[in-house]
């Protein structure tokens, strides 16, 4: 054996550390690994199969409205909209159903198109009005809540279809409906994002948008698209939240952009757009839910729960920023 393949081989081991270390999935692992160690040191029922699938179950519907998120993110924007679009779209699909008579099936395909209709309008708005998608979601997230509360007057809209809690309590087995349909979600964001060239071209427009539209991406369309994609995600998030209530409430979603937001950058997705992993959302979304859950079973103030939640967002930006 040469004196080059010798030292390749024995310096292969660290590149392969140092390249481990690189991953975007390497900080968001061994954080859930650590949050979760500590919660089953401070509560001895956290790792029971109950406990576990509850917390997946909870992390469903933010986890869900994460993957839009993710994909507005990866491209450098923001998308402060989702929890109103996803109130919106829960009281209209309720309201359909009860006082308008529509059937359920027709009136879910409703609200999923209201969702993602109203996503694509907030993506025209940052592509071709070139407005700060920020401000762009924040006036449609104040009009969703809004139009939500005009229409229902304010109160739940109660009287659903029994079928419809499957979607929020049913049971495949063992596994709740909400988790599984959470991770088909993702296994579809993945595909888009890891094996098409619209995934490329999201990575690219949030990297370097002059250099991307140069390339020949066509940015305008790839932000409209990653819009309506939150707005989707935001409406199938409804679907979950509708069943589980068995109401359309208008108030519902208050804080969920937040929370979206937070499992996207505890997954390691840069905020600035450009780096990031679907899969870190995953484990990012399972991190705040396990998070939530040990904090709720150690009996921590729920007014201090959201400092330390801050406080740890704010520590995951600053770890995952741009060091150049």
């Amino acid at each position: 054996m040469s004196h080059e393949a010798a030292a390749g081989e024995a310096t292969s081991p660290g590149r392969n550390f140092a390249r481990l270390l690189q991953s975007p999935l390497t900080l968001p692992l061994v954080g859930l690994i650590v949050v979760s160690v500590l919660m089953a040191l401070a509560s001895p029922n956290f790792f029971s199969l109950d406990n576990l699938l509850n917390v997946l179950r909870q992390v469903s519907i933010v986890g869900i409205l994460a993957v839009g998120m993710t994909f507005v993110i990866l491209t450098g924007g923001i998308d402060l909209s989702v929890g109103a679009v996803m109130a919106l779209v829960g009281t209209i699909t309720a309201g359909l159903m009860v006082n308008s008579g529509l059937p359920g099936e027709a009136a879910m395909a409703v609200g999923l198109l209201l969702g993602l209709a109203i996503g694509l309008f907030n993506g025209a708005l940052v592509a071709w009005g070139k407005m700060p998608s920020i401000i762009v979601t924040l006036a449609t997230m104040g009009m969703a809540r809004g139009i939500a509360l005009i229409y229902s007057g304010g109160y739940p809209i109660s009287g659903l279809p029994s079928w419809i809690s499957w979607f929020g309590v049913g049971r495949i087995g063992v596994v709740p409906v909400p988790v599984i349909i959470m991770v088909v979600i993702y296994a579809i964001a993945w595909v888009l994002l890891e094996r098409t060239a619209f995934g490329r071209h999201v990575y690219a427009l949030g990297g370097n948008e002059t250099a991307a539209r140069l390339s020949g991406v066509k940015t305008h369309r790839v932000k409209l698209i990653v819009f309506g994609i939150s707005g989707l995600t935001s409406a199938l998030a409804s679907v979950i939240l509708t069943g589980r209530l068995m109401s359309g409430q208008p108030n519902a979603g208050v804080g969920f952009e937040l929370d979206a937001i937070a499992a996207v950058v505890l997954g390691g997705t840069a905020i600035a757009g450009g780096r990031g992993l679907i899969l870190g959302t995953l484990i990012g979304a399972v991190l705040l839910g396990i998070l939530n859950n040990g904090l709720n079973l150690m009996g921590i103030n729920p007014y201090l729960q959201d400092v330390i939640k801050g406080a740890i967002i704010l520590l995951a930006i600053y770890i995952g920023r741009d060091w150049r």
